[in-house]
Order: C-alpha cells, then structure tokens, then sequence
C-alpha cells in the first residue's frame, strides 16, 4: 500500500513566529504580516479584482507626468541592438579576439564582411530612429531621415582603418604604461580602459556627424560595464591609457592630448554652468579642461574648467583639486600632510595578560 504523501511543513522547519496582535514575522525577510494580510495574499480571486484598481492609477501617473511618457511618437534606438553593435564593432577592432567565430588569415575577408554587413545594418536603422526621433522632437518631418541614416553608417565603417589605427597605439601605451601587463592580448581581453576607449571612439564617429542619442547610449553602455565614464563629444589624441579607471570621469568639451595617462578616479569636469537669462542652462560652451600631450593624473585628482589647461609634460599627483592653468613640465602635488603614529590604548584584559 503506497504511503500517502504527506502535505505538512518538514519536521526540522520551524513554525512561524508570532508577534503581537495577530502578526506573523517572516522568517525570510523578518517582515511583520499582520493575518489580514496572509488571508489576502492568499486570495487569488481577491488579488486580480485589485489588478484595475492598479492599473487605473499607473495610467494616471502616465497621464500626470507627460514629460517622461514617449507615446504617438517614432521608434526610438533599441538597447539590445546597440549593445550588439559593440559587440561587432569590438570584433572587427581586433579580429579573432571576440565572437564566437574564429578568424584566420584565409578566411578573414569572409568574416569581416560578414561583420561589417551585420554592422552596417544595425547601424543604419539604430541612426535612422535616432534621426527621425530628433525630426520629430523639433516638429520637423523630414523626407531623408533614411538616406541620412545609410550615409552616416557608411561613414562610419570608412573610418575604421582609422579607428584601428588610434586602438593599436592605445593598446601599446597600455602595455608601455603598465608593467602589470604581459602581452597585448591581456589588454585587449580584460582592460576595462581599453573597453571604454574602443566604444568612445566608434561613439565619437557617430557624434562627429551629428547623430543624437546613440554616441551617448554607446559610451554609457561602455560606463555601466567598466566604471569609466568618457563623453562621446571630448576630443581624445593618441595612445590614450586609463590605468585602473574606476570613477574616471571625462567631460564632453575636454580635450585631450596624444600620449596622456590616466589613473583611477580623475575628474576632467565642469566649474560651474552657466545659464542664459531665462534661467536655463547654456550648453556647447567649452566648460572642461584642456590637457596637452605627455601629461600623467594621478588617482582621484578633479581638474575642472573650460579656461583650465595643463601644459605639456605635466605631471599632476594624487587627490589634487585644479581650477586654474599651469604651464608646461610642471608638478603639482598636495601639500605632504603630516602623519600621527600613536600606540593603540590597551584594554583591562588585554593589561592582565
């Protein structure tokens, strides 16, 4: 006779413990659930007949707050696909390094032209909803949203002979840089610096051509993945190096040097913003600082300002805060602060032993 299966809690379970009036703490979360709230958690036919209640007011809050609604509108870009773009982009960068496919030297014309086929599709739709988005925005319908679109994206696979050109001096000033590294392939695999340098650069193409939301949704991606925040609009020279990079923060008017290195935690921002007389910000003003080439910054340094610019050759040190311009070949370093070392107090058990 088979065993009837048993339906109670296992016997080493412990029971829900009550508090007062009636609760029940959850063990999981130790969150007190009065039984009013368990019998109606338990309700299903209770829990849909609450569901139109819900959705009344979420429409309401749809209805409230217009600004960040995007109905009756046009495709905006899709995430996904951008990310895919990177992803693709990344591996015409530096073929055989990523994908799933393996590249060899009698088959590479095949796969890149697999890539830059799959790329110049996702690209020319992602810059088409990104146009005809900001048509729309500005109450304009424009005829030649596509065409522009294709144009762009064809521009852009141009440039990147160039674009693998500026990646291979990165990766150089990297392996030069960091005596940490043992071969270009480590760089290439796993530096967060060099992920977030390879997406500025595809993103700059883009925002050099004057294509909106998809630079920024590129470098942001490149953001979430390394800590490394660089804008798509900052004007970056060659053999860039981002040591560490966790927290580096580069604005959109900086402009930057051939040959500069950069540590964890600089800040190449903004002094102040300015407003108009409405009361409104004044954007496209060079507001971040200029740093020439051969500069090295150390971490946690802020350099802020458009007026800000910090000459050739320049070494700026740790924790340093910099507002104004120093001339070339100079060493800027805080004050040494003055170090206490005093003995720890020993306590009662610790002076009987």
């Amino acid at each position: 006779m088979a065993r009837k299966k048993s339906t109670d809690a296992p016997t080493g379970a412990p029971p829900p413990a009550k508090g007062q009036c009636g609760e029940v703490v959850c063990r999981v979360r130790d969150k007190r659930i009065t039984a009013a709230q368990l019998t109606a958690a338990g309700d299903h036919d209770g829990r849909y007949q609450s569901l139109p209640r819900i959705v009344k007011n979420v429409v309401a809050s749809c209805r409230q707050l217009p600004e960040i609604n995007h109905f009756d509108s046009t495709l905006l870009p899709e995430s996904d696909v951008i990310v895919r773009i990177i992803d693709v982009a990344r591996e015409v960068f530096f073929p055989g390094y990523f994908g799933e496919k393996s590249f060899g030297s009698n088959n590479v014309a095949y796969h890149i032209g697999d890539r830059l086929h799959d790329l110049y599709l996702m690209l020319s739709e992602q810059i088409y909803r990104s146009v005809r988005h900001q048509c729309r925005r500005e109450g304009n319908e424009c005829p030649h949203c596509r065409g522009l679109a294709e144009a762009n994206a064809q521009d852009v696979l141009r440039r990147i002979p160039a674009i693998r050109k500026l990646l291979a001096l990165d990766v150089k000033a990297a392996f030069a840089g960091d005596p940490a590294a043992r071969e270009f392939s480590e760089i290439i695999l796993s530096y967060p610096g060099l992920l977030a340098i390879s997406v500025y650069r595809l993103a700059h193409e883009l925002w050099q051509l004057g294509v909106p939301l998809l630079p920024r949704m590129m470098t942001e991606h490149a953001h979430a993945l390394s800590g490394i925040d660089i804008h798509p609009g900052a004007t970056i020279g060659r053999s860039f190096f981002i040591d560490h990079g966790t927290g580096v923060v580069v604005g959109e008017t900086t402009v930057i040097g051939d040959g500069v290195k950069l540590y964890q935690g600089v800040t190449l921002g903004a002094l102040s913003f300015p407003k108009d007389s409405c009361g409104q910000l004044i954007r496209g003003q060079k507001r971040h600082p200029t740093i020439e080439a051969d500069v090295t910054i150390y971490a946690q340094a802020t350099i802020l300002g458009g007026n800000t610019v910090v000459g050739r050759g320049s070494t700026i040190g740790g924790n340093v805060w910099l507002t104004e311009s120093v001339p070339a070949h100079s060493y800027v370093t805080v004050e040494q602060p003055r170090l206490v070392v005093r003995p720890k107090r020993r306590d009662k058990s610790q002076a009987k032993s």
